[in-house]
């Protein structure tokens, strides 16, 4: 094991993720252009698509890492059979579940049920498909809905905070069933799906369209909130949520699937795009 993944098996998780949580919303002019030149320039941010491109007229570090798109910087797919791409960012991995599993990387794999925290739920997805996305510093850090769909129930999961890049995903045995993360399980015309939230190392804040803030304050059971009776329905693209710094989503679909051939490891990908069409 390399000396940055014992590290993160070593540190205060949480505790670390609070104290970032509050810098990154201090609006002191010096402290948050200071982070906000510093994420521009390490990670070669484009700030063509969004609504305010100018980085430093953010109130803060957060209002700049979850800004807004300009319209029409994204558009859903023309062809309705299509699921749209929840987020901007690149394919970790996606394919059909196996018995029950979902591949993670270089042979680590985990459980339908263990990601969701739920048998019953998963038995609904023994024959689907997986689309794994993973958010970098440089990208937009809202994410939209991959179909149209009536939110049923979410359910926050407590877990650790292991960082979700690629290194650590190759590192860390079971590292989506075993960090902090929102499950948010719709219904929609080809039957459930479910957008998990995945939180991570110092960028852990998760907040929905419905329900405002929902991670932190970090859980110690598992929390089902049922949605039903609010009628909440989502259009395919619609926002959904947001990552207050960012990481990763995962989709999961019931429905038989035929992924685009660009659907591969390390593949960009962004907000709308088709991933994969309805048989």
């Amino acid at each position: 094991m390399t000396l940055s993944l014992l590290l993160q098996y070593l540190l205060p998780h949480r505790a670390l993720s609070r104290v970032i949580y509050r810098a990154t919303r201090w609006t002191w002019a010096p402290w948050k252009n200071f982070l906000i030149d510093a994420v521009v320039k390490n990670y070669a941010v484009d700030m063509g698509d969004a609504a305010q491109p100018d980085p430093r007229a953010y109130a803060s570090f957060n209002a700049f890492f979850t800004r807004a798109l300009a319209p029409g910087a994204r558009t859903a797919p023309v062809d309705p059979r299509a699921l749209a791409c929840p987020a901007d960012g690149r394919i970790s991995q996606a394919g059909a579940i196996q018995g029950g599993r979902i591949f993670q990387a270089k042979g680590f794999d985990f459980s339908v049920a263990e990601l969701l925290g739920d048998e019953l739920e998963a038995q609904k997805y023994t024959s689907g498909q997986f689309a794994t996305v993973y958010l970098s510093p440089r990208d937009y850090h809202r994410v939209h809905m991959p179909l149209a769909g009536t939110l049923r129930e979410t359910v926050h999961i407590p877990g650790r905070l292991f960082s979700v890049a690629p290194f650590t995903v190759e590192g860390v045995p079971r590292l989506f069933a075993r960090n902090e993360r929102l499950v948010c399980h719709f219904d929609g015309e080809h039957g459930p799906f479910c957008v998990v939230m995945v939180g991570a190392m110092l960028v852990s804040s998760v907040e929905t369209v419905w329900s405002g803030l929902e991670i932190p304050p970090y859980a110690n059971t598992i929390t089902h909130k049922d949605w039903r009776e609010k009628h909440i329905r989502l259009e395919r693209c619609a926002e959904m949520g947001r990552f207050n710094m960012g990481s990763t989503v995962i989709l999961l679909n019931a429905a038989p699937l035929v992924f685009e051939p660009r659907m591969t490891a390390g593949a960009t990908i962004k907000v709308g795009q088709a991933m994969a069409r309805f048989a």
